[in-house]
């Protein structure tokens, strides 16, 4: 039997901007559980938590850690997660799999960005939400500021649970307006004494009694008419109704802390055995891809995991972060890969605390825990038991939007990196790795430069390989915007049979719908769709066989060639109709590859009388600043040839629209980071190519054959 059943296990992430103490209370946590005999600091480097090298070394949470603790009988799995948007993936992937979000915030520094763009990650999920204010202890502490912040923020469903006696240095008393009872702290913190509300509170605590009354019976009709029956709720009546509404996402219940110093954490985790939902409370919190049903969360169901996190161990091997959505799943069970067919035997089970695993024999539905060494399975994969084709919905990560090319420092160690960035992907799903054969780079993707400040740190440290990060080229495309014509003649001799080939050829941008060429004979049209995109139309107008049928698909190889490295930049060239209308041969000498040549070099001299467009890749911007910041963000946008298109008020918070060329969106991470201080995020997706400015043109014709020239 498992020690505790799917009812009895409670899963919590803890989230909130950098800084905002979530590492301190999962110390505080497992102290108050027993599980650890001392707690550890951030600034002495020995917590549970954030036990990784690179965050001892930079000093805050990078990865999502996995804890637990036992407190009155139940299970709490406390997911402590990384605050800063660079490390979003860690937070998502923590909300896919936890039952209820508990969110930090400073009381010195209210609602920071950081908090904001956790919000809208928790309302995907519609997790329940708890609000914790923390560092009440120090000097600068404002919680009727924070919590007006908030209530700004997210709504009037934020409603006080708690609040300080005294803030500041004299921060020792909670009241508790659910219980209506004052818990005081020794200065060591821990356990509290409860006490009667004081006399000078007592009109406080009824104003805001009265008011967390109200926001649940609100909620609930049957509620609501027992409160207008007795003009009161009890207890229990209050935790199921906060319960129910929590579960819709109706009420977020407000909390005080000090993490440092150990005062409040207890009550916290009271509430959270107490109040917050199982997972088999939870509404559809199992959801199976299209056409299933919800996976009911129950443990003599059907055996079905589901991979949220895997981590590559040193001397262990891959680790695989899961939960546990339906049955029981125990030591050496063999399950099927939904996505890759193939069998998966879990040798062992774990839960985790931090940097330690500790062996169970089984897990229960709703839980969370670890394995070791699964060959085919990664994250988002599902493992059930045969037979069941279950398969829940895969976590929507974040897009990259930041970009570097990558190479190693070193000749020779090209093979290791090529390693390291097979891995990363692995373990970081935020992390994009391609090789373009047309820029040819390697490039990576990520979040911004947080982010790839730690990219560069696992490749060195990890994998031993020195690396540097330069500009990626940008996949710039050629056209023209007049008709032109030419011709070439081919010919080669040198002993026996020799080469030759000529072609008449005439070039016009093409568009969808245009007519067929105008003075031409029309045998014979070809549409090419081009795999970077735009078309090539390709016409036989050769009247009398001034060049034989068999040669015409040399000629267009020929043309195709050219297309690969157009002649302005070297990049691609895209929507072209070339008409080949006439041409001669000769019966011995003609071969196909004189109508490559001859094609190919008709093409580039009638590209370059065709007022040939250099076309740049134009991105669509979304940035969320705060609305004071609105005119220094678009001011900045300005400058990178930006076209602003809109703006939309959400909060306090304005989203400005643009497009923007891709060339100049390079630094955008950190100038952003450095207009706003942190306080806004973007994202941004390709949309289509149009034409570079004239000054731009030239300024990369001139870039591209200066090069040439040097390489030749």
């Amino acid at each position: 039997m498992p020690e505790f059943d799917t009812s009895h296990v409670k899963n919590i992430v803890l989230l909130g901007h950098a800084g905002a103490g979530k590492t301190t209370l999962a110390e505080c946590m497992l102290f108050e559980a027993g599980l650890i005999t001392r707690r550890g600091s951030v600034q002495e480097r020995n917590t549970v938590s954030d036990y990784h090298e690179l965050e001892q070394e930079r000093g805050n949470s990078i990865f999502s850690t996995l804890l637990h603790s036992k407190w009155r009988g139940y299970k709490i799995n406390i997911i402590d997660t990384p605050g800063y948007d660079d490390f979003a993936g860690e937070v998502v992937s923590a909300l896919r799999v936890a039952d209820t979000g508990v969110m930090l915030l400073n009381a010195v520094m209210g609602v920071e960005v950081g908090t904001d763009i956790i919000w809208e990650y928790t309302e995907q999920f519609k997790t329940p939400m708890i609000f914790a204010v923390n560092k009440l202890d120090d000097d600068n502490a404002d919680f009727d500021t924070t919590v007006r912040e908030a209530k700004n923020h997210f709504g009037n469903k934020v409603v006080v649970v708690q609040y300080p006696q005294q803030q500041g240095v004299g921060f020792h008393a909670i009241i508790d307006v659910l219980r209506m009872t004052m818990y005081k702290f020794h200065d060591a913190g821990g356990k509290p004494e409860k006490l009667p509300i004081p006399e000078e509170e007592k009109a406080r605590a009824d104003e805001l009694h009265r008011e967390l009354v109200e926001a649940i019976a609100g909620n609930d009709e049957a509620l609501m008419e027992k409160y207008f029956d007795k003009g009161e709720l009890d207890e229990d009546e209050m935790k199921e109704g906060m319960k129910k509404a929590m579960i819709n996402h109706d009420l977020f219940p407000l909390f005080c802390l000090s993490a440092e110093r150990n005062m409040g954490s207890g009550r916290l985790m009271g509430f959270i055995d107490n109040v917050c939902p199982s997972a088999n409370e939870m509404r559809a919190a199992a959801k199976l891809v299209s056409g299933q049903q919800n996976l009911t969360c129950d443990a003599s169901g059907p055996a079905c995991l589901f991979i949220y996190k895997t981590m590559s161990e040193p001397h262990v091997g891959e680790l695989s972060f899961f939960k546990v959505y339906s049955g029981t799943i125990k030591s050496g069970m063999e399950l099927v890969n939904e996505t890759t067919g193939a069998s998966e035997k879990l040798n062992q089970l774990f839960v985790v605390e931090g940097n330690k695993r500790i062996n169970v024999p089984e897990l229960v539905a709703g839980d969370i825990g670890a394995t070791l060494k699964l060959k085919n399975t990664h994250v988002n994969n599902t493992l059930h038991e045969k037979g069941k084709n279950l398969e829940l919905e895969p976590i929507i990560f974040p897009a990259a939007n930041m970009s570097m090319a990558i190479e190693s420092v070193k000749k020779g160690e090209e093979e290791k990196l090529s390693v390291a960035l097979h891995q990363l992907p692995e373990e970081d799903p935020t992390v994009r790795v391609e090789f373009s054969q047309e820029l040819k780079q390697t490039i990576i993707h990520c979040l911004g430069e947080l982010h790839l400040s730690v990219i560069r740190w696992r490749i060195e440290h990890l994998h031993g390989v020195e690396v540097k990060f330069t500009r990626p080229r940008i996949p710039y495309r050629e056209t023209i915007r007049r008709m032109a014509e030419s011709s070439y003649r081919h010919k080669k001799q040198s002993g026996g049979n020799g080469q030759f080939g000529e072609v008449f050829m005439r070039i016009e941008p093409w568009y969808e719908g245009m007519p067929d060429p105008k003075g031409l004979n029309v045998r014979a049209r070809e549409e090419h769709p081009l795999d970077w995109g735009g078309k090539l139309v390709y016409y036989n107008c050769i009247v009398g066989g001034a060049i034989d049928t068999r040669f015409l698909p040399s000629i267009l190889k020929g043309v195709m060639e050219k297309m690969h490295e157009g002649p302005q930049t070297g990049s691609f060239v895209r929507d072209v109709r070339v008409s080949v209308y006439d041409g001669k041969m000769h019966p011995v000498d003609s071969n196909d590859i004189s109508f490559k040549i001859a094609g190919l070099m008709a093409f580039k001299q009638a590209f370059a009388q065709a007022d040939p467009q250099i076309l740049e890749p134009i991105y669509h911007v979304e940035v969320l600043c705060p609305d004071d910041l609105t005119g220094s963000v678009i001011g900045d946008l300005q400058t990178r040839r930006a076209i602003v298109e809109g703006m939309d008020t959400e909060g306090h918070f304005t989203r400005i629209l643009a497009k923007v060329p891709l060339a100049e969106m390079h630094d955008y991470s950190s100038s952003l980071r450095s207009i706003t201080q942190g306080r806004a995020k973007f994202n941004m997706k390709f949309e289509d190519y149009a034409a570079v400015p004239s000054e731009v043109q030239k300024k990369l014709q001139d870039d591209y054959h200066r090069l040439a020239k040097e390489e030749a």
